[in-house]
């Protein structure tokens, strides 16, 4: 029997998007790492040749000097997701109409600097609601990756507000950022969230730790590293060995400071890891990365989604309706 899919994707947050979610002054003039992460990305994924899909951010894609650097992604062979216009992490409270106008601005800028549609979305901060869903399907889209199944998203919502510079009424916005307990619950494997009129949307889940549905993300892992490489490599390998084990085809989900380190971008401290070298974190990347692929096919989302609607749908469950 051949190996599972793995599919892979980056959310690509610029600097000032952290600044702005961190309540850091002066985010509004849009700051920019991309210069120099996107060559640097490109050829660590090259090395060990890599295809994923980045999610791109729509605010970046209408600045011109970015589109050198977007066009890149595309030109490797990378595909693009949308990632929201202004990366705010309350989508959920946005009417209808607002999100349409969202995607759709977004998706127009990310086009036009990449040359490519988007078929996939992710809600920053895991943000997500009912009218969201109808807005993607309405527009064309085949699926949604804005789900975090994991029981910590309220205490990592905690930490995150203590150490960030954000107002109450900021907070109170940002209320679910990193989902809700309930979310916990949800489902690991894809599904389709069921729409009006029988219409409905692939959901793919940002993979969480079967049983326990703690994170395994790149910046969990990250994180844990920084207390002990054994200890973080252990925990991989459980989460691989439980997804094995309960045939659960793992999305893994990266951003760029698992990646960077401050000795390669300023003005970053305030978020956790940015004190390991560039150097050190793509050592260690490449070690997950070939963890990862001796046990799983490494894809990107849209390869992988494609692979399961040619399976005539069978890897996807249809008993998660959302009557709207």
């Amino acid at each position: 029997m051949g190996k599972r899919a793995a599919s892979l994707s980056l959310d690509l947050d610029n600097k000032w998007s952290y600044m702005k979610n961190n309540g850091s002054d002066n985010w509004n003039e849009f700051p920019s790492y991309l210069d120099i992460f996107v060559p640097y990305v490109l050829e660590l994924l090259k090395e060990l040749d890599l295809k994923l899909t980045f999610f791109i951010i729509g605010q970046d894609a209408e600045f011109e000097q970015n589109h050198k650097y977007l066009k890149m992604i595309t030109g490797a062979g990378h595909e693009i997701g949308n990632h929201s216009f202004r990366h705010e992490t309350f989508l959920h409270l946005y009417t209808k109409e607002e999100l349409e106008a969202e995607i759709e601005k977004a998706h127009t800028a990310i086009k036009t600097a990449t040359g490519r549609d988007c078929r996939g979305f992710r809600g920053p901060g895991f943000t997500w609601s009912e009218n969201l869903f109808e807005v993607l399907e309405e527009k064309g889209y085949t699926y949604d990756s804005s789900t975090f199944p994991t029981i910590i998203g309220p205490l990592a919502r905690m930490y995150y507000f203590k150490t960030s510079k954000l107002t109450k009424e900021q907070k109170k916005e940002r209320k679910e950022l990193f989902g809700k307990l309930s979310d916990g619950f949800m489902k690991l494997k894809p599904y389709f969230w069921k729409l009006k009129n029988d219409r409905r949307l692939i959901e793919v889940p940002v993979t969480t730790m079967p049983l326990f549905r703690v994170p395994i993300h790149m910046t969990y892992l990250v994180y844990l590293s920084t207390v002990s490489k054994h200890l973080a490599f252990f925990y991989l390998k459980c989460a691989i060995y439980l997804c094995k084990l309960t045939r659960t085809s793992p999305h893994f989900l990266i951003h760029p400071t698992d990646l960077l380190g401050n000795d390669m971008v300023s003005g970053m401290e305030f978020f956790p890891g940015m004190q390991i070298s560039g150097q050190k974190k793509s050592a260690f990347f490449k070690k997950v990365i070939r963890i990862f692929s001796r046990h799983f096919t490494l894809l990107s989302m849209d390869d992988y989604v494609n692979e399961v609607l040619t399976k005539n749908n069978k890897e996807i469950s249809i008993n998660r309706e959302i009557t709207l």
